[in-house]
């Protein structure tokens, strides 16, 4: 019996021993210095309109005072849309052509479900519609807005929807992946550019967007409110975690590349954040923890980061007389910050 149990335990080492030399290997990957690593912004109209900016401004600012390389942009359908068969591609002619002034490259996403609350962003007039015109209009709107702007040559990659498999997320309808994989299709019929598909970081398990995607770009995220638990929330998650999940990934699906899309850098709150207190939104986004997630997100083992959170910063400085954060990613942007 003690010759058995000392087996048995013997046994039991080793497997755990086994278990964490293949996590080790697998958590191994580069770490890239900071003046190796890349950093772009996502922007959006809509959200510099909702604080109550001339989105026209923030966006010159991103260029002439930042000092922005990349950026992504986001067709949304109910703009350019706002009617069936009416197109209006003002301003976003307007954002493709003025980053290419400053010779930014772009990532123009395209879908019904797109970056920032709520998700997906019909136009009223397809809301009503069957499933089936809806996805036949949707896929329409995607065709028109490719071949608008396939031969402007800052646009790098597009992006096809925003997080499809994080379905629970936003104020949209069930994912349908047989869609997803006709709007892939469409788009590469249409353009020989990357194709970017983009999955949450903490929440979900990659394999299905990596699969479809040229470029694979995950969200990061640190510090959230979760309206299911009522609660704020801290990922307690190291840093090896996301260097693995990419590692294991990688043994299955091959982009070519991988970034993160989507790094943390302004609040999250149950409201929007414009309408609590400094105090509060400081809970999950200031200074300080801005100079932590780069940190942490360096360690990570990516390159490439596109930080969300771009119009709060200049609503900081503009309106709450605290440009701590604007001043700081400039510095960022200028390669002259130390995190």
């Amino acid at each position: 019996m003690v010759r058995l149990f000392k087996n048995k335990f013997f046994v039991a080492f080793l497997t755990v021993l086994a278990g964490g030399i293949v996590l080790y290997l697998l958590s191994r990957a580069p770490i890239y210095k900071p003046d190796q690593i890349d950093f772009g912004v996502t922007f959006s109209k809509q959200e510099a309109l909702d604080l109550g900016l001339d989105w026209k401004k923030v966006f010159l600012s991103i260029f002439e005072d930042l000092g922005v390389k990349k950026i992504r942009l986001s067709a949304y359908w109910n703009e350019i849309e706002p009617k069936e068969g009416v197109w209006n591609w003002t301003d976003t002619d307007w954002q493709i052509k003025t980053a290419g002034d400053y010779n930014a490259s772009i990532i123009l996403a395209v879908g019904g479900r797109l970056p920032r609350w709520p998700e997906c962003h019909f136009p009223a007039w397809a809301e009503d519609a069957s499933a089936e015109a809806r996805d036949a209009q949707l896929l329409n709107y995607i065709k028109e807005t490719v071949n608008r702007y396939k031969n402007e040559k800052q646009i790098y990659a597009w992006q096809v929807e925003n997080e499809p498999f994080l379905p629970h997320f936003g104020e949209c309808p069930p994912l349908d992946t047989s869609f997803l994989d006709k709007e892939i299709a469409l788009v590469r019929s249409l353009d020989s550019r990357p194709i970017v598909i983009t999955d949450s970081g903490e929440l979900s398990l990659w394999f299905s967007a990596a699969e479809r995607a040229d470029i694979f770009g995950t969200s990061l995220y640190r510090n959230t409110y979760s309206k299911t638990l009522g609660m704020y929330v801290h990922y307690p998650i190291a840093p090896w975690f996301f260097r693995l999940k990419k590692n294991v990934v990688n043994l299955f699906a091959h982009p070519k590349k991988w970034i993160v899309i989507e790094l943390q850098a302004e609040p999250w709150a149950p409201v929007p954040f414009q309408d609590i207190t400094e105090q509060e939104r400081d809970r999950t986004m200031d200074d300080q923890k801005f100079h932590q997630i780069l940190s942490y997100a360096r360690q990570t083992g990516f390159r490439e980061f596109y930080l969300w959170g771009v119009e709060w910063w200049y609503w900081e400085k503009q309106t709450q007389n605290n440009p701590k954060l604007w001043n700081d990613a400039k510095l960022l942007f200028h390669r002259e910050l130390a995190y």
